[in-house]
């Protein structure tokens, strides 16, 4: 006969190890010391939770402060992209060796004299001294000794805390890399230096720029330097020749340059305007600028600041003795050695009491006097055409003929009296070309309104220049994925 003998049927156990802890305990007959016991050991459980989830609270509260900025980060770049239509700049962080080392050494730059002062206050230099009797008193601390080759140290300064910059590589349509040129190879210019050591700087820099992502993907045509010297400085064709071969340079190829004075042949290159001392702060500060230049009385003709060359046929001795001897109508500012070379008022003062400044070629065609000249509101007379033609028209336009005068150096050299030229232009067609400079003051200016979104709408040179680049780099980029 079968017996049938029941089996237990196993019951799944509780997956939860509090309930199956309390189960434990609570089944059948236990005793009441024994509740109480899993009662408390269950609400330990319960607080033990409860300061777990506190910890997390806690954990994520100290890491919320990184999370407004990235908001922050963001909301910026779209007020940027709306605000700057041909797109935002990227700024490379170089290795210090290429700009923060230089100036860091900047006793180092010059064989002969001490580069910190020029390149202090983020590259617009010393303040000015003695200003004050000259200018406006409250426009006095606007003022510095801006060194004519510090340009590199203030785009890169300025850049940095431009409306059209991004930090986000990935949103950029131009690439800007901040490398101080000028004041890296010019310390070898002098001294028995050789070739390879006026390009070291120039070659490890294009080292390290080619292994970069974005550089690669265009072979560098979104990217562009500032060259803080005219662009012969880096023109060097053979070993034994002036100055570096950074513009020949292969990885250079593609490179756009803004450069002090441009080769009017090559088009990767723009030129943009040297640094004058003045850097308004706002709007105001510039308006009333303007308005002081306008309304100055010019007791002179013409000025000539510079100074003369021991040079057998040299055309800066031939303008002075002709200032000179026309000393009625012509003021004199003699730069000879060093005076001048630091800053000085007097020349300033010359420029606000002339109706015309003589502007012969420096050293290259170009010369940082000339826009010192056209701050004062003071129409530049050119003798050389190379010197203002196809040079710096995104900034003072393609017709200089309206703001400025030409007399062939020829005709100088044969007899020709500046004088007599000058007295040629009816007070009419002086007081056109006159508001014609003035009205081109703002956009060849440095201004050091810090908060690059509180200008008001007032485009400086800077951004001029960073506008020209980005709309160029947009454009060629839109006709390569068209």
């Amino acid at each position: 006969m079968l017996r049938f003998i029941p089996c237990r049927i196993p019951q799944p156990q509780n997956p939860n190890p509090v309930k199956r802890i309390r189960n434990y305990f609570i089944q059948g007959n236990m005793q009441s010391k024994k509740s109480a016991a899993v009662d408390l050991l269950y609400k330990v459980l319960l607080l033990i939770a409860a300061l777990f989830i506190q910890v997390l609270v806690l954990h994520y509260i100290f890491r919320a402060p990184s999370m407004p900025i990235s908001v922050q980060q963001v909301t910026e770049e779209k007020i940027a992209l709306q605000e700057c239509q041909y797109g935002l700049v990227y700024v490379y962080e170089l290795p210090a060796m290429f700009n923060k080392e230089l100036l860091d050494n900047c006793n180092e730059l010059n064989p002969w004299h001490s580069r910190c002062g020029s390149i202090s206050n983020a590259g617009l230099g010393p303040r000015a001294v003695g200003i004050s009797r000259i200018v406006p008193e409250n426009l006095a601390p606007a003022w510095y000794w801006s060194d004519m080759f510090a340009a590199e140290v203030i785009y890169h300064n300025r850049i940095l805390t431009h409306k059209c910059r991004t930090r986000e590589p990935e949103s950029a349509t131009a690439f800007y890399i901040p490398f101080y040129a000028g004041l890296a190879v010019a310390k070898y210019f002098y001294n028995n230096y050789t070739a390879k050591d006026r390009d070291w700087h120039c070659e490890k820099l294009l080292g390290w720029v080619k292994n970069q992502v974005q550089f690669k993907k265009y072979n560098g045509a979104d990217h562009f330097i500032m060259l803080g010297r005219p662009t012969w400085d880096f023109r060097r064709s053979k070993n034994e020749d002036w100055g570096s071969g950074f513009v020949y340079m292969p990885l250079m190829k593609h490179i756009l340059r803004l450069s002090l004075e441009r080769d009017p042949w090559d088009k990767l290159e723009i030129g943009v305007p040297y640094p004058t001392g003045f850097h308004p702060r706002s709007r105001s500060e510039l308006d009333q600028w303007l308005n002081f230049v306008q309304t100055r009385n010019r007791t002179s003709l013409f000025t000539f600041a510079g100074a003369n060359r021991n040079l057998k046929g040299d055309f800066r001795t031939i303008l002075m003795d002709q200032c000179y001897k026309e000393s009625g109508s012509c003021r004199v500012v003699d730069c000879s050695g060093t005076r001048c070379s630091d800053g000085t008022s007097e020349i300033l003062e010359a420029f606000l009491d002339s109706d015309f400044c003589l502007q012969p070629r420096g050293d290259t065609y170009t010369r940082k006097s000339m826009f010192d000249c056209m701050l004062a509101g003071s129409i530049p007379v050119f003798f050389w055409k190379r010197s203002i033609y196809d040079q710096y028209d995104a900034f003072l336009g393609d017709e200089p003929e309206k703001y400025s005068v030409f007399i062939d150096r020829k005709d100088v050299r044969n007899g020709t009296s500046i004088r007599e030229v000058l007295e040629g232009y009816s007070r009419n067609e002086v007081k056109k070309m006159r508001d014609m400079v003035i009205k081109l003051v703002p956009k060849f200016l440095y201004s050091s309104m810090h908060d690059e979104r509180g200008t008001e709408n007032v485009k400086d040179a800077l951004d001029i220049a960073i506008d020209g680049v980005l709309k160029r780099f947009k454009q060629q980029k839109g006709v390569e994925h068209a």
